[in-house]
């Protein structure tokens, strides 16, 4: 069995990719969710086809594409980024972010269009009415941040194409089961894959706790 100490800095590793993807990925995504959720413009469908696409993409696919742009002869490798925790968090990034933006623009759309109206005749101004309606969809938009961090953590293909699953310093629990299943250490890669759960089910307890408090 492992100890803690061998499995400490890959399960800090494992939070500190998906945490900074979330973090980023919510900054980006969520303004433009709730921009897409409250605007109609004649290419809206076309957008909205490509988050619903962006939502099904394969990580390998993302990984590869990453892998060619970061390598030394791609357009971006002289940022020397390749087999490093920025590769990883970029990787993520491209797969968190059309969950975010499209649950977060799902939600936003579901709020009863006569709620904006009925909030202008009271007074409020444009942004006072837009603003509620976001808080009436707060729900939603925090399932949108769960929902990337459940695929942030639980991503496997992107992040050993770009990341190298190199020890002590790319190796996160996803790529640590994945190796250790196939070497045959299946009591580690089941110890591996508990602590991920462990972890996942934490985290989102504490979500489902914060929802609590916001929601009435």
């Amino acid at each position: 069995m492992q100890t803690f100490f061998q499995v400490w800095p890959i399960l800090w590793m494992s939070l500190q990719v998906s945490g900074f993807a979330v973090l980023i990925s919510s900054l980006i995504g969520l303004p433009l969710g709730v921009w897409m959720g409250l605007s109609q413009f004649r290419g809206k469908p076309l957008i909205v086809s490509l988050i619903h696409t962006g939502m099904a993409l394969p990580p390998v696919v993302v990984g590869l594409l990453l892998y060619l742009l970061l390598s030394r002869s791609g357009p971006l490798g002289s940022l020397g980024w390749l087999f490093s925790s920025q590769a990883m968090i970029l990787a993520q990034i491209m797969l968190d972010l059309p969950f975010v933006i499209g649950i977060t623009m799902i939600a936003v759309a579901s709020v009863p269009a006569e709620l904006q109206w009925q909030l202008r005749s009271l007074g409020a101004t444009p942004n006072q009415a837009r603003w509620e309606i976001v808080r009436e969809a707060r729900a939603g938009i925090l399932l949108a941040v769960a929902t990337a961090f459940g695929r942030s953590l639980s991503e496997v293909g992107a992040v050993w194409l770009v990341g190298g699953n190199i020890e002590g310093q790319t190796r996160v629990l996803t790529t640590a089961i994945v190796l250790e299943t196939g070497k045959g250490n299946f009591a580690i890669a089941l110890s591996l894959g508990a602590i991920l759960l462990i972890v996942a089910l934490t985290i989102n307890l504490c979500i489902v706790r914060f929802q609590r408090r916001v929601l009435p």
